[in-house]
């Protein structure tokens, strides 16, 4: 059961969907409606919405803003071995926003989804750095 949830805002929410679940390992929970779904990955739950969708998560703000994809938040998943599924995703196609970088705790990078949300996977050097 998931202990932590993440709303993406999507562009498409198949593609979205695809993404997630052939390329980063989650299991598809519910899509129940074109404009959302909901996928989980262990302890986390992330719930997949279209921009201006009528309730719910998607819909516009109360001045009339409309929510995009996009920006700097992300959620990490850990990895064993951060540089094949780097090489994994390339050969796949997929878009990353920088080069895998090392901090003091781990290797990282952020990987697009495709409507250009942010995804960091990263590769713990430390054990104070590993999840679980």
């Amino acid at each position: 059961m998931a202990a932590v949830q993440v709303r993406y805002i999507v562009d498409d929410v198949d593609s979205a969907i695809e993404f997630y679940t052939r390329r980063l390992g989650f299991q598809l929970v519910m899509h129940p409606a074109p404009p959302f779904a909901m996928l989980s990955r262990g302890d986390l739950r992330l719930v997949l919405n279209a921009p201006g969708s009528t309730g719910g998560g998607g819909q516009a703000m109360p001045d009339g803003s409309k929510q995009a994809p996009g920006g700097w938040n992300r959620f990490g998943l850990q990895v064993d071995n951060l540089d094949a599924v780097v090489a994994e995703l390339k050969q796949a196609g997929v878009s990353f926003r920088n080069e895998v970088v090392t901090g003091v705790g781990a290797k990282q990078i952020l990987v697009n989804d495709p409507s250009g949300n942010p995804v960091e996977l990263f590769e713990p050097l430390i054990d104070d750095a590993r999840l679980g």
